[in-house]
């Protein structure tokens, strides 16, 4: 897979106290998983694109309009356009229209310019005559998230990175022309050290380094065994967060490193993309969902999980730390994302 529209990090932070850990986090990952596909079978829409050829019987054969090709998926971009089936003549993208003109992309139909010497053909048969090679979705919309630390080449799936804070579990990034999706996460030095000493007191939440510049706000940092949250950052001062994402509060002597989880596990070349090499130091982006989209998909992996974690009654924990979610409002969120991107199916694969 490569398209989850929220990540494990986001929900967790949702969850709050009730946030799972260690093997409950693979029960989170499946919740995520499976909320982005309904979304994608409510929408009939991809918030990620994807590149891939389609197929597409001659249209209209029998009408005065065979130089229409209505699309059954939304189209960002074509790489090429052939007709006559596997013998694959090519039309040139100067012969054709995308449309509609005035609110694409995303496109529903390929109009050939009726200006040009141009057609759709078939070759001994109308099945499967015209082929769209390009890039799928209703949206590519990216982020800025940093850069690569490392050089990488085609095969490696463990992808040093300079900030943590700018990608989560399940984010799919670009680099390059190539997707990229993240599965995990693992602890990089970030070459900085404590120089300071810390008590097992969550209110000690001022920590000083060596070297401020190499933690990046934002990021959950290592130290000793406590993972830490930095809420923010003045000279080589970080104020953060003690005992986060359900580690366990430490006292910490000055000079031990401190470790941030940059080095990626990654699933290379998906959504239709080729593995290629690139260079420490490469512009790394992450695709981003409408925001609607992405807090619907946060919403149901959350119901999901308090659903399985509490026996199906609507809640977990006790007391000031109980987490609900109202299968009312959450119908009322999805209802919502259905109206605003629902896509009606058309064309013929």
């Amino acid at each position: 897979m490569g398209r989850w529209y929220t990540t494990r990090e986001q929900v967790k932070l949702a969850l709050g106290e009730q946030a799972p850990s260690g093997e409950r986090d693979k029960v989170l990952d499946q919740k995520i998983e499976a909320a982005s596909r309904e979304i994608e079978n409510i929408t009939h829409r991809l918030f990620i694109p994807k590149t891939e050829a389609r197929h597409y019987a001659y249209p209209y054969r029998d009408s005065l309009r065979s130089w229409v090709l209505p699309l059954d998926a939304d189209l960002l971009s074509v790489t090429t356009l052939t007709k006559d089936g596997d013998t694959a003549t090519a039309i040139a993208s100067t012969d054709y229209f995308l449309e509609p003109r005035n609110s694409g992309p995303p496109y529903s139909r390929i109009e050939i310019d009726l200006d040009s010497s141009a057609f759709f053909s078939t070759a001994g048969t109308h099945q499967r005559a015209v082929r769209v090679t390009g890039i799928w979705g209703a949206c590519q919309d990216t982020v800025a998230a940093g850069a690569t630390a490392e050089n990488m080449d085609g095969s490696e799936t463990d992808l040093d990175v300079t900030d943590s804070s700018l990608i989560g579990i399940g984010d799919t990034l670009l680099i390059g022309s190539e997707q990229m999706f993240v599965t995990a996460k693992a602890l990089l030095t970030t070459t900085t050290t404590l120089n300071d000493t810390l008590t097992a007191n969550k209110n000690n939440t001022d920590v000083t380094v060596a070297d401020a510049t190499k933690v990046k706000q934002g990021e959950v940092i290592t130290i000793g065994s406590e993972r830490m949250y930095v809420e923010s950052i003045s000279g080589n001062d970080l104020t953060v967060v003690r005992a986060y994402d359900g580690s366990v509060l430490r006292a910490h002597s000055t000079g031990i490193t401190v470790y941030a989880p940059r080095t990626l596990t990654v699933n290379r070349g998906v959504n239709g993309t080729t593995a290629a090499t690139s260079t420490s130091g490469a512009a790394i982006t992450r695709y981003v969902a409408p925001l609607d989209v992405a807090n619907l998909c946060e919403a149901l992996a959350i119901f999901e999980y308090v659903q399985s974690r509490g026996g199906r009654t609507g809640t977990i924990g006790s007391s000031n730390s109980q987490v609900a979610i109202s299968s009312r409002s959450l119908e009322a969120l999805k209802q919502g994302v259905r109206r605003q991107y629902l896509r009606h199916a058309v064309g013929a694969v």
